[in-house]
């Protein structure tokens, strides 16, 4: 099951786990999308289920578990990828926009990933639950640390739930990419009122920092053969980021040039 599956992450990971064998239920916004990534999984000569709607939609956790389980009988896998950001100074944030990235970004993850813990528990099986998160959970930078505290909040109840939720055979990890070729970087920066060009990319994330959605995609698939607690998908990045954890002064330099 993925949820923000009818573009980047989301439905290239959709299409790795037809690849790898699974047959995949998809959620997003946009139900003509969601078809287009639904016809490529069929293509493949895998089964899949499409459910159209917002994660924050009442009830649609229920309503995905309900389907993959209407479906096929059970579900396997759960990665909570839906998800969005935008670039603002906190200072002109609004308790509105706040919550409002908190109510897609974790709490449609949270309560995902939970009802679906609790389906396994009751049914005596094995599973795998994965949040997308991002390489910054880690670290923030200027105008993005809204999305940053909702990508740190997923980190720590993924690996909270990793302890708690193993002894009963259920695998919990999070993914953290860092920025990939999807609308992403696009939509933060028309949030900000600027129009997206080859300029404003730029100067929001430097060329190396960015990835392919299936680099993203490949990674979970390894991670669903070889579990592990932390998906990562740049090397480099990550052990940047463990400098910067054990030197902060880092993080505000890098920051700063930021």
């Amino acid at each position: 099951m993925v949820t923000g599956a009818s573009s980047g992450i989301g439905a290239a990971t959709a299409v790795a786990c037809a690849q790898a064998g699974m047959d995949v239920v998809l959620n997003g916004r946009r139900a003509d999308r969601l078809e287009a990534v639904a016809a490529q999984i069929r293509s493949l000569g895998r089964c899949t289920e499409a459910v159209a709607g917002d994660v924050t939609d009442a009830g649609m956790s229920t309503r995905l578990l309900d389907a993959a389980e209407g479906r096929f009988g059970r579900f396997d896998v759960v990665f909570a990828n839906a998800g969005y950001g935008f670039k603002k100074p906190e200072h002109e944030l609004t308790t509105a926009e706040l919550r409002a990235i908190f109510e897609v970004n974790f709490f449609a993850s949270f309560e995902l990933l939970r009802g679906a813990a609790r389906r396994l528990i009751a049914r005596q099986r094995r599973g795998h639950l994965l949040m997308c998160s991002s390489a910054l959970a880690k670290f923030t930078i200027p105008n993005f640390a809204a999305y940053s505290a909702t990508k740190a909040a997923q980190n720590h109840f993924c690996r909270a739930m990793r302890m708690e939720l193993r002894p009963q055979g259920i695998e919990v990890a999070s993914v953290h990419p860092i920025n990939t070729t999807t609308e992403f970087i696009d939509r933060a920066i028309a949030y900000h009122g600027q129009v997206p060009t080859a300029e404003t990319r730029s100067r929001t994330l430097p060329r190396w920092l960015v990835q392919r959605p299936e680099t993203v995609a490949n990674a979970v698939v390894r991670c669903l053969r070889r579990p592990r607690p932390e998906v990562w998908t740049s090397s480099t990045t990550r052990f940047a980021l463990g400098l910067m954890t054990m030197f902060p002064r880092l993080m505000d330099f890098f920051g700063r040039r930021a």
